[in-house]
């Protein structure tokens, strides 16, 4: 049987991956005088008198929501909130089982963000944060940004700054073992949807400051700056600072230190890495097929490639942050997740690796190293401690 069949049949066993487990008793008369009524009661005062006692008698703050419109579900692109489900009940399983978390999906039916936003905010007070999921883009910017601004709990878009933390862990692990310095590389960025527009502004605010961004109809300019959507044109304010004109993605790569690719597959090959400036790091993450592969990137002369993909060495994983930022968050009490908190996330990921066990395919910790979760959430938890978005 294939890999999908295997998981259809999962799937059909277990009707879905998520069970709700009561943590105190319920068998006898006396446990439901505590647990339900009258004793429910007191608690239900006690909230009403402060608010911020939700967190004391209630699971509210270890409580998730995990939302989409399922407009832009893993690589099935717009198929429907329903048919999200499985995705968002896979994102759950793996905060409980990596963060101790309980999260629960919520599919919305609806494309329209104002219907997005109503939703989250009608929900948010039995919330600790939510979470955003495979709402496509540029819609997926203005909802986080509102609901962040709206809401006094933290709210993140998992798809633009997950993917954006382990992508700057991985380029620190580059910068370590060679040596170099992030203001010394270019870097061209293929793709400014979610992912590429908080891939590429993150690395500017680390210090990378010479990057290149194309989308599908070439390199971003700010000569173009008035037919560009909201997004793109925010991203001119990091990208391109010199008004570069390179006719295509393969002569701009001519000289260039890091290829990043959140498009599609099979965009390159290894003549195309050869062109690139010697020990070039290449980050190619379209899935199921990469924008090339990890072999021929290594011979085309890559030092480093990573994917998304597990079956290769190096690869970028989201569960290796978002587990620990809502962690981390929770713990902290936060109201919201800054751009300071995400770099101290990639820099916790990056500091698991000593210096002494980095190596051309070591550059990123596994998911499943049991020091992930602990270190991360530890450096989530200080960073939004110090930014002073946290409850009082």
């Amino acid at each position: 049987m294939t890999v999908y069949e295997d998981a259809l049949k999962l799937h059909e066993l277990h009707h879905g991956k998520l069970s709700i487990e009561p943590k105190v008793p319920c068998e006898t008369p006396e446990d439901l005088t505590l647990a339900y009524t009258p004793g429910v009661a007191q608690p239900c005062l006690e909230i009403n008198k402060d608010p911020e006692n939700a967190y004391r008698y209630t699971g509210k703050g270890n409580t998730v929501a995990v939302v989409t419109d399922g407009t832009a579900v893993l690589g099935l692109g717009d198929i429907g909130a329903v048919a999200g489900l499985p995705v968002m009940e896979g994102k759950a399983l793996l905060m409980h089982r990596f963060a101790g978390l309980d999260a629960f999906p919520i599919c919305v039916d609806s494309k329209d963000p104002e219907e997005i936003i109503k939703v989250c905010k009608l929900i948010s007070p039995g919330l600790g944060a939510i979470n955003l999921e495979d709402i496509s883009a540029p819609r997926c910017v203005e909802i986080e940004r509102r609901l962040i601004e709206e809401l006094n709990i933290p709210v993140f878009h998992d798809d633009q700054h997950g993917t954006a933390i382990v992508v700057l862990a991985a380029l620190i692990n580059g910068l370590r073992l060679t040596g170099r310095k992030a203001e010394d590389m270019k870097v061209i960025v293929n793709g400014v949807g979610a992912a590429g527009s908080s891939i590429i502004k993150m690395m500017f605010n680390y210090g990378f400051k010479n990057i290149l961004a194309f989308d599908s109809k070439g390199v971003l300019h700010p000569e173009k700056k008035d037919s560009y959507n909201p997004l793109k044109q925010e991203l001119l304010e990091y990208t391109n600072l010199h008004g570069e004109s390179p006719a295509n993605l393969k002569e701009a790569l001519v000289g260039a230190d890091v290829f990043i690719g959140v498009s599609k597959g099979n965009l390159l090959t290894k003549a195309d890495i050869a062109t690139m400036n010697k020990d070039c790091f290449i980050v190619a993450l379209a899935n199921p097929t990469p924008e090339i592969d990890y072999y021929e990137a290594k011979q085309g002369g890559a030092l480093i490639a990573a994917t998304g993909r597990s079956d290769f060495p190096n690869q970028v994983n989201n569960l290796l942050a978002f587990p620990s930022i809502f962690r981390g968050a929770l713990d902290a009490k936060a109201t919201r997740i800054t751009e300071e908190v995400k770099l101290a996330a990639a820099q916790a990921i990056a500091d698991l690796i000593p210096a002494e066990e980095l190596t051309e395919e070591y550059i990123i910790p596994s998911p499943f190293d049991s020091r992930v979760v602990p270190a991360v959430s530890q450096a989530v938890k200080e960073a939004c401690i110090k930014s002073g978005y946290i409850r009082k």
